[in-house]
C-alpha cells in the first residue's frame, strides 16, 4: 500500500537545516515553515529551542520592529514567532514555561509605557494565554511573586489585549483548587475595586469601557463555572466581591460623581445589567422550557444598593447628557432619544423581572417617582425607536407578572392606548405613514387583555377599568372588542376554515384535528416551501400515492395532511395579501410599432 512508501520529498527547510551556518531569519522566510513545527519536524524543534532562538522569538514579540519598513512587512516576523510560540507542540510550551530568564523577557513588555503597540499586545496576550492553559502552575507561580502584575495590567486596560490576559487567568486555569488559589490571589489584589474605579467620569472612554466589558465577563464566567467550585465547597471570591452592597454602591457612586457623562454611565449600567441577569439564552447545552440556561438568584445586596440611585435615573430620563441634532431618514431629529436613556430603560425593565426579597422596595420606589409613566411618554415621543419600544413592552410585561404589582398602577396605560390607536388611524386615513411603535402597542394591548381575562393580577386590572370614566371605559371596551379583535385577526389566518374549507367549530372543544388553531402568514410560507421539497424528493426517488398511503406511522401521515392543507392556506393568503393587476395595464412586453404618437402617449402617461 502507498502508506508503506516514503513519499515526503526533502523541503527547502531541510536544506536550510542541513547548514552549520543557517540563522533563525532564513528558518522565517519559509512558507512551510509553521507547517513543519506544528507537524513536530525533529531538527526544527531542536534549533528552534536552542536558548538563543527562543530568547529570539520572545523578543520579536514584544520589541517594536524597526521603523522605515512597508507596513506589510514590519511585522512579519513578530507575526511568525508569536504562531510558532503558540503552535502548542509541548517542547516549545516546556521551553517557555519553564525557563525564567524567557517569562522574563516575556514580562518585561509589560513594564513599557503607555500606549502599548496593540498588534504587540495581541501577540503578548496570546502568548501568555497560551502559557496559562499549557504550564498552569508554572506560570500562575511566576506572576504571584511579580508584585506589580496587577498594576500593570490594569495600567494598559485601554489595549484591549489586556483583557484578555485577565480573562484567561479567571477561566483558563485547572485543576479547581488552583482556580480558587488563583481566583483568591486576585481578590487580595482588589481585582474588582480597580476595574470599578475605572469606571470614573475622568478616566478616558476606552478605558471605562474596558473595564466595563472585563467585569461583565468576569461576573458571567464565575457564575457558568460556579458548578466546579461546588466541588471544593467554595464560593467565587471575585464574584461574592462584584454581587456584595459596597462593590455595588461605589460603582454607582463613580456613576453620578461630577459631571455625569454617558460614557460612564451607559458602561456602568452595562455591569448592572449583567448583575442582574437571572437567566442567560442557551447556545449550547441544556435549556429550560424558555429557552434559557438555569437560573442565577439576584443577590438582595444588588437592588438594595440600587434602590437610592433610582432617582437619579429617572432624572437622567427627564435631562440626559446632552446630544447633538441628528439627521435621519424622516427628517431632523432635534433632541434625540440617546444611548444613555435607552440603558436606563432597559435597567428599569431588568430591575423589574427580578425576584427578590427586596424587589417590593424598587418597584414602590418606581411607583412613587412614576417612571413607568415617563417611559411611556418617551414611547410615544420617539416614534421611530424600535429599541426603546421593546423595553417599555418588557416593562408592561413585567409589570404583570405574579407578585410584581405592590402599589395600585395607574389607569392611562388603557386611555393610551385608545388615543394612540385613534391617532394613528387618522393618520394613515390622511395618507401618512403607520406609526413605528403600533407592533409593539399592539403587544401591549394583548398582554394587558390577556391578563384582565385569566391573568394572575386580572382583580387588579379589572377594578382599574371599572374605575375609568364611563367615556374611557366605553372607548377601552369597544377598542379591544373592534380594533384590537380586528387587528389581530388580520395578522393571523384560521387554518381549519381556509385549509378544509369546512366551517370553524362552535368551541374549542368540538375541534378534533390535530393541526394547530391559528397559523401565521410567514407559517404557512414556510409550511408551504417544505411541501414543495417534500414534492421533490418524491419525484426524485420515484415513490407513489400507495406507497405513502401503505405507511404505518400515522404521525407521517398526519405530516402529510398538513402539508397538504398548508397548500391552501398559502395560496389563499398569497390572493388576499398580493393584489392582483389590473387587466387593463398596458403589456410592456408586448411587440407594437414604435412612433412618434405613441411615445407621445407615453409620456403623458
Amino acid at each position: 500500500m502507498f502508506w508503506k512508501f516514503d513519499l515526503h520529498t526533502s523541503s527547502h527547510l531541510e536544506a536550510l537545516l542541513d547548514k552549520e551556518d543557517v540563522t533563525l531569519s532564513e528558518l522565517m522566510e519559509e512558507e512551510d515553515v509553521l507547517q513543519e513545527c506544528k507537524a513536530q519536524n525533529r531538527r526544527l524543534l531542536l534549533f528552534l529551542c536552542q536558548d538563543q532562538c527562543m530568547q529570539e522569538l520572545v523578543r520579536m514579540i514584544t520589541t517594536e520592529p524597526p521603523a522605515g519598513v512597508e507596513e506589510t512587512k514590519r511585522f512579519k516576523y513578530p507575526n511568525i514567532a508569536c504562531e510558532l510560540l503558540t503552535s502548542d507542540v509541548g517542547v516549545i510550551n516546556d521551553k517557555l514555561g519553564n525557563e525564567e530568564p524567557l517569562l522574563e523577557t516575556l514580562y518585561a513588555f509589560l513594564e513599557q509605557p503607555t500606549p502599548l503597540n496593540p498588534l504587540l499586545a495581541s501577540f503578548f496576550s496570546k502568548t501568555i494565554g497560551n502559557l496559562i492553559t499549557r504550564k498552569t502552575e508554572q506560570v500562575i507561580s511566576f506572576l504571584r511573586h511579580k508584585e506589580g502584575f496587577l498594576s500593570l495590567v490594569l495600567k494598559h486596560i485601554d489595549t484591549s489585549a489586556m483583557m484578555d490576559v485577565l480573562l484567561r487567568l479567571i477561566s483558563c486555569v485547572e485543576p479547581p483548587p488552583l482556580r480558587l488559589e488563583t481566583l483568591t490571589w486576585l481578590n487580595d489584589e482588589k481585582l474588582a475595586q480597580r476595574l470599578i474605579e475605572l469606571i470614573h467620569p475622568e478616566r478616558d472612554e476606552e478605558r471605562q469601557s474596558n473595564a466595563s466589558q472585563t467585569l461583565c465577563d468576569i461576573i458571567r464566567l464565575s457564575r457558568d463555572q460556579a458548578n466546579q467550585l461546588q466541588e471544593i465547597s467554595q464560593a467565587d471570591p471575585l464574584l461574592t466581591v462584584l454581587e456584595s452592597q459596597e462593590c455595588v454602591e461605589q460603582l454607582l457612586q463613580n456613576m453620578f460623581s461630577g459631571e455625569r457623562t454617558e460614557s460612564c454611565i451607559v458602561n456602568g449600567i452595562q455591569v448592572l445589567l449583567t448583575l442582574l441577569e437571572i437567566r442567560r439564552p442557551v447556545v449550547d447545552g441544556v435549556m429550560d422550557a424558555q429557552g434559557f440556561e438555569r437560573s442565577y438568584t439576584v443577590n438582595s445586596s444588588i437592588l438594595l444598593a440600587i434602590q437610592p440611585h433610582l432617582v437619579h435615573f429617572h432624572q437622567l430620563l427627564l435631562e440626559p447628557p446632552k446630544k447633538n441634532p441628528m439627521l435621519t431618514t424622516l427628517g431632523v431629529l432635534e433632541e434625540p432619544l440617546g444611548n444613555t436613556r435607552l440603558h436606563v430603560a432597559r435597567l428599569v425593565a431588568s430591575l423589574l423581572y427580578t425576584s427578590s426579597a427586596s424587589h417590593a422596595v424598587v418597584a414602590q420606589e418606581l411607583c412613587r417617582l412614576s417612571t413607568m409613566d415617563l417611559l411611556l411618554d418617551l414611547f410615544f415621543k420617539y416614534t421611530w425607536n424600535n429599541f426603546l419600544h421593546l423595553q417599555v413592552e418588557l416593562c408592561v410585561a413585567a409589570i404583570l407578572r405574579p407578585c410584581t404589582i405592590t402599589e395600585t398602577p395607574t389607569s392611562e396605560p388603557s386611555i393610551v392606548h385608545c388615543e394612540a390607536w385613534e391617532d394613528n388611524d387618522k393618520i394613515q386615513s390622511e395618507g401618512g405613514m403607520r406609526r413605528g411603535y403600533m407592533g409593539h402597542l399592539t403587544r401591549i394591548a394583548n398582554t394587558v387583555v390577556h391578563n384582565l381575562e385569566k391573568g394572575p393580577v386580572h382583580t387588579q386590572i379589572s377594578s382599574l377599568i371599572t374605575e375609568l370614566p364611563e367615556d374611557y371605559r366605553g372607548r377601552w371596551e369597544t377598542f379591544v372588542d373592534q380594533t384590537l379583535s380586528e387587528t389581530n385577526r388580520k395578522n393571523t389566518i384560521d387554518l381549519v376554515n381556509v385549509g378544509t374549507g369546512n366551517p370553524r367549530p362552535s368551541s374549542e372543544d368540538d375541534m378534533e384535528s390535530p393541526f394547530p388553531k391559528e397559523l401565521t402568514l410567514q407559517q404557512a410560507f414556510s409550511d408551504y416551501q417544505i411541501q414543495q421539497m417534500t414534492a421533490n424528493f418524491v419525484d426524485q426517488f420515484g415513490f407513489n400515492d400507495e406507497e405513502f398511503t401503505d405507511h404505518d406511522d400515522s404521525t407521517f401521515k398526519v405530516s402529510i395532511c398538513f402539508l397538504q392543507a398548508n397548500t391552501a392556506v398559502f395560496e389563499a393568503c398569497s390572493k388576499e395579501r398580493i393584489q392582483p393587476f389590473d387587466d387593463d395595464e398596458e403589456d410592456i412586453w408586448e411587440e407594437k410599432e414604435i412612433n412618434y404618437a405613441t411615445q407621445t402617449k407615453s409620456r403623458n402617461r
